[in-house]
């Protein structure tokens, strides 16, 4: 049996669960577990010498792990089309702007947990928000016709990663400015996965 090991406060957890939820997958159970850059529970470093979540634990081959590896493998398990092969490179570009703007939000977010409050960087943490500043202006720019069409990976990471930002960091609102991108995360979030999935 086949089994999702991650932890409900990680976004590219949460892709793989929102895919998970609209691919119908009902033959593989998430299992919560604790994972950490400073060394998480032993059933997630064994299942992942990396110790990153999400993995996806086989029976009959080993671990799979990185979040777009579990993707694209439970996209093809559910023949879910996902990552639909006539518009393939837009879809991974813009999944890959999502985990991006998850990088760096997320590893600002180690960064204030793991590292003494003397010794954090302002400007590393500037330079991290300029990044994700960047992305969603592009997204808002160029990407909007591609969010409106037939549900994909891009838009789930695009949504996981708005998703992650108001979790973390609600105090930096990233909507003013961006409307057309607000307006479309203020939808997608009512999707059935994305409240499922939502972190508690």
């Amino acid at each position: 049996m086949m089994e999702l090991l991650g932890s409900g406060a990680s976004p590219f957890v949460r892709k793989a669960r929102v895919l998970v939820v609209e691919a119908a997958i009902t033959d593989i159970p998430y299992v919560e577990v604790t994972a950490s850059p400073m060394g998480g529970e032993d059933r997630i470093n064994a299942a992942n010498p990396l110790g990153k979540i999400p993995a996806l634990t086989r029976d009959n081959g080993p671990t799979i792990y990185d979040s777009n590896v579990v993707c694209r493998f439970l996209d093809n398990h559910a023949k879910a089309n996902l990552y639909p092969e006539q518009r393939l490179w837009e879809v991974l570009t813009l999944e890959a702007t999502g985990d991006g703007i998850m990088e760096a939000a997320v590893g600002m977010t180690y960064e204030k947990r793991f590292r003494p409050e003397d010794k954090i960087w302002t400007p590393w943490f500037d330079a991290q928000w300029a990044k994700i500043d960047r992305a969603l202006d592009t997204i808002e720019r160029q990407w909007m016709s591609h969010l409106h069409g037939p549900v994909d990976m891009g838009q789930v990471s695009i949504a996981c990663a708005l998703g992650y930002l108001d979790l973390r960091f609600s105090d930096k609102d990233w909507r003013p400015g961006r409307e057309a991108l607000a307006a479309w995360y203020a939808k997608f979030a009512e999707r059935p996965s994305m409240v499922a999935t939502a972190p508690a």
